[in-house]
C-alpha cells in the first residue's frame, strides 16, 4: 500500500444491496416503465424529440431511420442503437400500436413476425399525432434535465394532447416489477376524460360508460366482460380475447374464415402450431390451412372435413390454438418517479393534471412574452409621438450606447426600450406604421388580460384542456376495432351453439347424426309423412328422439365402458344422409362396440345427476345401479362405466330415477321382475350384484327393460319367429337374484328367447334375420295373452334361419296423430325416418 492510501472495509451485503437498488431504480425510472403523463418510456421520447429537434415533421420529406438513431444516440440514449431502431420501428407498425406515432416508408416488418429491414434501408418522418404530443414545448412547458454527458437539454416529459398511455398502452419489464397496459380507442378515452373533468367526483362505472374496453390494433373480440370491469377498477385483471370467424361455404366446403387474430399474436407461428395439432390428431376436423392474406386485409381459411361440425371445430381452435389468448392488463406507471398501480380514473387523473400543468406553464410563458413586447411597443409609441426630438437626440450622440442613455434619461424609458428605438428602422416612421404599432399595442394588451384571466380562473383553464380535446378526437378519433361481447366468460363449447331442437336418430348398424327440427316440416293430418333417411342395405333407423343441442348422449360399450358427447357434437345430416358410424366419432377399442346409448339433460345440473341413475345388465345376470353423476366428468378415452368379469360382456343400460322396475328375461324363457330399489347404488368401478339366476351354462340373458308405466305390454320373442305380448301385472314382483318365472314355453319349435321390449299400440317392431331379411309388423296386430302360453308365430322362418334381434320403432301411420305442442308433427315424421 502506497503513502497516503488507506483501507476502508466495507460490509459486502450492504454494498451488494445498495448497488442492486440504485440499479434496479434506474431500471424502474429511465428505462422500462412509461410516465403517466405522456405514457412514453425515455427510448420512445427521445426518438420523438430527436426527430423534432431535426426538424422531420409529419408533412416533410422522410429521412434514413439511421440519421435519426444516430441522432437519438449521440445526444440522449447512452444504450445500443437496436434498442433505439425497435423502439422506432414498433411505433411505425400499425399491428403493434393502436395509433401509429411514426410514418415509415420501407420493410419494418410485419404481423408474421418478419423482421424490419436495417435501419439504412428504411425512412421515416413523424406522424401528424406525434405533432401534437410535441406541441407547446418550445413554450417552457416542461422541466428539461441534463443529458448523459452534461452538455445538452432533454425533456423530462412531453406536453402532449394525445392521453398516450391509455389510447397506445405500453409493456416493459423492469426489475422486479413489470407493466402490461392495454390500448383503448381515442374517442373513448377522451370522453371519457371529458366526463371526468365535468365531474372529478366521476365513479369509475360511470367512466366505463364511455371507455367500454381495450381496443385492440388488430381487432378481434373482447371475450367476457369481468376482466375488463377488474382492470379498470383495480389496475388488474385478465381479458380474454379471441379472433374474428365466419363460417362460410368454399367450393362446397365448409370453411372457418379468420380475419381478426388476437393481439400480439404472431400469425405465421400461429398457423404452423395449428397444423402441428392437426397432424397430431390433437384437433380433429380440419383437412388443410391456407393463409390467404394480403394488402388488403387478413384472411386465413382453415378448410374443414365433410363430417366435421364447424362450431365444434372452432370452439376447439379457441380452446388449443391462439386464436384466443388473454391479455393481463397490469397499470404501473412512474407517478412522480415513483411505480404506482392504477385504475382507470388515476390515469386520467394524471393526464388531466399533467395538461393542466402544461396550460398554466404554457400561460404564463405566454404572458411574460407579450408583457415583454407590450414594453417594447409603448417605449417605440413614445418614440413616434416624439419623433424629431429623438431624431436630434440620436444625431447629437457620438454612439450608440451614448444615443440610448439620453433617451432613457429624456423620456425616463427601460434600456429595452431605448435600444429598441435606436435599431428602429426608417419606415417605422410613416404614418401607416404608427398606425400600426398602437393597433398592436391594443391587441396585445387585451391578449395580457386574457393572459392573466385564464391564469386566475380554474375554469376557464379546464375550458381550454376541454377545447383542445375536441380538436384532438374531431381529428384523430375513429371507430373501435375490437368488438366486446358481453356475455362471455369462462370458455365453454356451447357458449357459440344455439340450443336448438333437433332429431338424433341411430341406425340399427350404429350409425349415427343431428337433424335440425325444423327440416321435419309440419304436416297435416292425415299426410303420408316424409321418407326420412337413406341408410345402408337391410339397415334401418332403430332409435330416433327429438332433444336439444346442449343435451348430453352417454354411449355404453360392451366392454363397460362409457363414452360421452353433446349431442352438438354428433354430425349434422339432412333427412336423406345416412349420418357417420358411432366407431368414427368415440375412441372406441378395435373390439369393442356400443350396446346401449342415454340420453341426459345437463349433467353440470348436481341436483338432476344426483337424482338420476343408471342401470346395467350383463349377459350374465348382473345388474348394476350407479349415481349419474359418477358419469358427469367425461374423459376423450372413456370412463369405466362397470366391471365385467371373464366371458361376460354389457348386454343394456337405462336411465331411471330410482323408482322403475326392472325386468331381465333369459334365453332359457325366465323372466324376473324387481323393484329397482333393491338394488343399492354402487361406485363406477364395481362389477354389480346378481339380477337372475341363469338355468344353466348356456344360458345367458337376452334383454333388461326398465319399467315406470304400469300400463306397458310386455313383449318376448324367440330365434324361431313366436311371440307372445302379455300385461305387465301377469309377471309378479320377486326379489332380485331369483331365477324368474317362464315368460315362453322354450321348445325346439320355438327355439330360445331373443329379445325382452316394453310396448303399445303405437309402436312397430322390426325383426332382423340372420339371413340378413329385415321385416317390419305393427305391435297392434299381435292380441294381449296370457304369461304361460306358448305365444303366436310372428313370422315363418326357413329351416336354417332364425332370428337375430328384434327392434322397437315408432308406428307408421302416426301422422294420423295430432301435432305436438311445437306445432311440429314430430311423431308423423319421424316414423318415416324408420324407412
Amino acid at each position: 500500500m502506497t503513502d497516503g492510501e488507506k483501507l476502508i472495509p466495507i460490509n459486502i451485503e450492504e454494498q451488494m444491496k445498495s448497488a442492486y437498488i440504485d440499479y434496479s431504480m434506474s431500471v424502474i425510472v429511465s428505462r422500462a416503465l412509461p410516465d403517466v403523463r405522456d405514457g412514453l418510456k425515455p427510448v420512445h421520447r427521445r426518438v420523438l424529440f430527436g426527430m423534432h429537434e431535426l426538424g422531420i415533421k409529419a408533412t416533410g420529406s422522410y429521412k434514413k431511420s439511421a440519421r435519426i438513431v444516430g441522432e437519438v444516440l449521440g445526444k440522449y440514449h447512452p444504450h445500443g442503437d437496436t434498442s433505439v431502431y425497435d423502439s422506432m420501428v414498433r411505433m411505425a407498425q400499425n399491428w403493434s400500436v393502436r395509433y401509429m406515432m411514426v410514418d415509415g416508408q420501407g420493410n419494418f416488418g410485419s404481423v408474421d413476425g418478419d423482421s424490419p429491414a436495417a435501419m439504412r434501408y428504411t425512412e421515416v418522418r413523424m406522424q401528424k399525432i406525434s405533432e401534437d404530443m410535441l406541441s407547446d414545448i418550445e413554450k417552457e412547458t416542461v422541466d428539461y434535465r441534463l443529458n448523459f454527458d452534461d452538455t445538452l437539454q432533454e425533456p423530462t416529459v412531453l406536453p402532449t394532447r394525445i392521453p398516450n398511455l391509455l389510447v397506445n398502452g405500453a409493456s416493459g419489464i423492469a426489475v422486479g416489477m413489470a407493466t402490461n397496459m392495454a390500448p383503448h380507442n381515442l374517442t373513448e378515452v377522451i370522453n371519457g376524460t371529458l366526463a371526468y373533468i365535468n365531474n372529478r367526483d366521476i365513479e369509475i362505472d360511470e367512466l366505463m360508460e364511455h371507455i367500454k374496453a381495450p381496443d385492440f390494433p388488430t381487432g378481434g373480440t373482447i371475450y367476457g366482460y369481468e376482466g375488463v370491469k377488474e382492470a379498470f377498477h383495480t389496475g388488474r385483471g385478465r381479458i380474454v380475447m379471441r379472433a374474428k370467424a365466419n363460417i362460410e361455404e368454399v367450393k362446397g366446403r365448409e370453411c372457418i374464415i379468420v380475419t381478426e387474430i388476437p393481439y400480439q399474436v404472431n400469425k405465421a407461428e400461429m398457423i404452423k402450431k395449428t397444423a402441428e395439432l392437426v397432424n397430431d390428431k390433437k384437433l380433429e376436423g380440419i383437412a388443410n390451412i391456407r393463409d390467404e392474406s394480403d394488402r388488403n386485409g387478413m384472411r386465413i381459411v382453415y378448410i374443414l372435413k365433410r363430417d366435421a361440425v364447424s362450431n365444434v371445430v372452432l370452439n376447439k381452435l379457441y380452446k388449443y390454438t391462439q386464436l384466443q389468448t388473454s391479455f393481463s392488463v397490469n397499470n404501473i406507471a412512474l407517478v412522480n418517479g415513483r411505480p404506482e398501480q392504477l385504475n382507470l380514473k388515476q390515469l386520467i387523473h394524471y393526464f388531466v393534471e399533467h395538461r393542466h400543468d402544461v396550460v398554466v406553464r404554457r400561460t404564463k410563458f405566454e404572458l411574460a412574452k407579450a408583457e415583454a413586447r407590450a414594453h417594447i411597443l409603448e417605449g417605440l409609441i413614445i418614440a413616434s409621438d416624439n419623433i424629431d426630438e429623438v431624431i436630434k437626440i440620436i444625431r447629437a450622440s457620438g454612439n450608440a450606447d451614448l444615443a440610448r442613455e439620453s433617451l432613457m434619461a429624456r423620456f425616463e424609458l427601460s434600456e429595452i426600450q431605448a435600444k429598441a428605438i435606436v435599431e428602429m428602422r426608417l419606415r417605422q416612421l410613416t404614418g401607416l406604421e404608427q398606425d400600426k404599432l398602437r393597433a398592436e399595442f391594443d391587441e396585445i394588451v387585451k391578449t395580457i388580460a386574457d393572459l392573466k384571466d385564464i391564469l386566475e380562473n380554474e375554469d376557464r383553464r379546464y375550458q381550454i384542456i376541454t377545447d383542445e380535446l375536441i380538436v384532438v378526437r374531431d381529428k384523430y378519433g375513429d371507430e373501435r376495432r375490437s368488438v366486446i361481447e358481453y356475455a362471455g366468460g369462462d370458455m365453454r363449447m356451447e357458449d357459440m351453439i344455439p340450443d336448438h331442437q333437433v332429431v338424433v336418430t341411430i341406425s340399427n348398424a350404429g350409425y349415427l347424426k343431428r337433424t335440425n327440427l325444423d327440416e321435419y316440416k309440419v304436416q297435416n293430418r292425415g299426410g303420408r309423412g316424409q321418407k326420412g333417411a337413406t341408410t345402408r342395405n337391410e339397415d334401418f333407423l332403430e332409435h330416433l328422439f327429438v332433444g336439444t343441442n346442449h343435451q348430453y348422449m352417454l354411449f355404453f360399450t360392451q366392454k363397460g365402458k362409457v363414452f360421452w358427447m353433446r349431442v352438438y357434437e354428433i354430425p349434422e345430416g339432412g333427412k336423406n344422409t345416412k349420418g357417420r358410424a358411432i366407431q368414427n366419432l368415440i375412441n372406441i377399442e378395435q373390439d369393442d362396440k356400443v350396446k346401449a346409448f342415454l340420453v341426459t339433460q345437463d349433467l353440470k345440473d348436481e341436483d338432476y345427476v344426483n337424482s338420476h341413475y343408471v342401470i346395467m345388465a350383463t349377459k350374465k345376470g348382473q345388474v348394476k345401479k350407479t349415481s349419474l353423476e359418477q358419469y358427469s366428468r367425461p374423459r376423450t378415452n372413456g370412463i369405466n362405466a362397470i366391471t365385467i368379469k371373464d366371458d361376460d360382456e354389457l348386454l343394456e343400460a337405462k336411465l331411471t330415477s330410482g323408482d322403475s322396475q326392472v325386468m331381465l328375461a333369459l334365453k332359457s324363457g325366465k323372466t324376473i321382475r324387481f323393484e329397482e330399489e333393491k338394488t343399492r347404488p354402487m361406485g363406477r368401478t364395481a362389477s354389480g350384484v346378481r339380477g337372475i339366476t341363469l338355468q344353466n351354462d348356456q344360458d345367458e340373458v337376452v334383454g333388461m327393460i326398465a319399467v315406470d308405466d304400469a300400463e306397458s305390454n310386455i313383449l318376448v320373442v324367440s330365434e324361431k319367429g313366436y311371440g307372445k305380448r302379455s300385461n305387465l301385472e301377469d309377471y309378479r314382483i320377486t326379489n332380485r337374484g331369483g331365477k324368474g318365472v317362464k315368460t315362453l314355453n322354450i321348445t325346439e319349435k320355438t327355439g330360445g328367447l331373443v329379445a325382452i321390449k316394453n310396448v303399445t299400440d303405437e309402436d312397430d317392431l322390426m325383426i332382423i334375420n340372420k339371413s340378413g331379411i329385415t321385416i317390419r309388423m305393427a305391435v297392434s296386430d299381435l292380441r294381449v295373452m296370457g304369461r304361460a302360453t306358448q305365444g303366436v308365430r310372428l313370422i315363418n322362418i326357413k329351416d336354417s334361419d332364425s332370428i337375430a334381434a328384434v327392434a322397437k320403432v315408432q308406428h307408421e301411420d302416426e301422422s294420423e296423430d295430432e301435432q305436438n305442442e311445437n306445432g311440429t308433427d314430430v311423431e308423423s315424421t319421424s316414423t318415416e325416418t324408420q324407412e
